[in-house]
């Protein structure tokens, strides 16, 4: 069977660990000509790299610092230039910190943005006039559910991620005149490298009881919906963030364990059967 990327070519951005490697991976087993952004996981990066390559695939690891627009743009250009082009951009490269609201400081405030939110703005900017040559081409960008639900000390990312989802809005309806289509992705729990090094151990068959799906998500469950996303079987789909959570988001907060049955009944006396 052919596969389904086999002439397109994309980059993918924080892709040297966790959600990004495995958006990358995803695209390269689709036969995509992958460019690897990395900051400062290079081992990671460059292993992915290796993988696509003993698989038969073609791919690069490019370095650049996304606090410096500077780095931004050279990293447009050497992507290009090393693709040949561009068809899919996946912004998915961010970073996370957590502290009190009293303890938040200027620059961690201005790292967050500018490495969440501006420099995926600007990479988009500067990537522009190569997807533009060749529509139909799209971009993905990654938010996540702190758009949606708050979670205590964690308040300047989730404003990064709640200004994705609105740019990601405004920004789909600029560029579809231009035949670039822009969507989200918003990932609820994903097994990622950096849960198990700041949290330690963790027993993800104990979380995935609180998921409804039954499981905790991997980076490629991610993948594979940013590859239906970018492909023209998304052609209608503009604009929109796409929560991929294994249910989560589903349950209210005040529902308690959904797997069991209610005790207190409602309708007695009015409603049939009740």
């Amino acid at each position: 069977m052919r596969k389904r990327y086999s002439d397109k070519r994309v980059l993918v951005t924080g892709a040297g660990t966790g959600i990004g490697r495995g958006v990358a991976n995803e695209f390269a087993a689709e036969g995509a000509r992958v460019v690897l952004h990395y900051s400062h996981s290079a081992d990671g990066a460059q292993a992915a790299v290796e993988k696509i390559h003993a698989d038969g695939g073609q791919a690069t690891a490019l370095q650049a610092d996304f606090d410096s627009l500077d780095d931004v743009a050279r990293l447009a250009d050497e992507a290009i230039d090393f693709l040949g082009g561009l068809d899919v951009l996946i912004n998915n490269a961010g970073i996370t910190t957590n502290a009190p609201f009293e303890e938040i400081t200027p620059e961690q405030f201005d790292l967050l943005y500018h490495v969440n939110v501006r420099a995926a703005m600007f990479l988009a900017q500067h990537c522009l006039p190569a997807l533009e040559e060749n529509r139909p081409s799209a971009i993905v960008n990654l938010t996540s559910v702190h758009a949606y639900h708050g979670m205590t000390e964690h308040s300047i990312y989730a404003g990064t991620k709640g200004a994705i989802v609105a740019y990601t809005r405004e920004l789909s309806i600029e560029l579809i005149q231009k035949g670039v289509r822009v969507n989200a992705i918003a990932p609820g729990w994903i097994a990622v490298e950096n849960h198990f090094k700041v949290l330690g151990d963790l027993d993800l068959e104990k979380a995935a009881y609180d998921i409804p799906a039954g499981f905790v998500g991997e980076p490629k469950d991610v993948g594979r919906l940013a590859i239906f996303l970018a492909s023209d079987e998304a052609r209608y789909i503009v604009g929109q963030t796409i929560v991929i959570d294994g249910g989560h988001m589903s349950v209210m907060a005040n529902t308690g364990d959904f797997h069991a049955r209610r005790d207190a009944v409602f309708g007695k006396g009015y409603v049939p059967g009740v």
